[in-house]
């Protein structure tokens, strides 16, 4: 099973931008894709973002369309969201997860938290 470690969360500023980085273990990484997903405090773990490994195919939930950007560099075996105009409801833990099929989600990180003040 990857590992995979997310980094760069932190506090920021409503207005703010912040970049999260999820990184896998392993020389030969090949899923069919990978998503970013949050959980906020009292509530369900929602999707975030995904993109497509093999092919630059990505999606976006409503909520932070326009505003997050989703990208991976296979070389470096590593995913990305930068996450611009940030919102106090956009206060989470963020996690990395990646799927081998257009199934389910099976291999997911331990989550880094983003804290976004007024």
């Amino acid at each position: 099973q990857v590992q995979l470690v997310e980094s760069g969360g932190g506090l920021v500023q409503a207005g703010g931008s912040l970049r999260l980085s999820c990184a896998a273990s392993g020389r030969t990484f090949r899923p069919y894709g990978m998503g970013w997903f949050r959980q906020a405090p009292g509530k369900e773990r929602e999707f975030v973002a995904s993109i497509r490994w093999s092919i630059t195919y990505t999606s976006y939930a409503d909520s932070v369309k326009g505003r997050f950007t989703i990208s991976r560099d296979k070389a470096k075996n590593t995913m990305y969201l930068q996450m611009n105009s940030l919102k106090p409801e956009d206060t989470a833990v963020y996690y990395c997860a990646a799927r081998d099929g257009p199934g389910l989600y099976g291999n997911w990180g331990q989550g880094t938290l983003v804290t976004v003040s007024s």
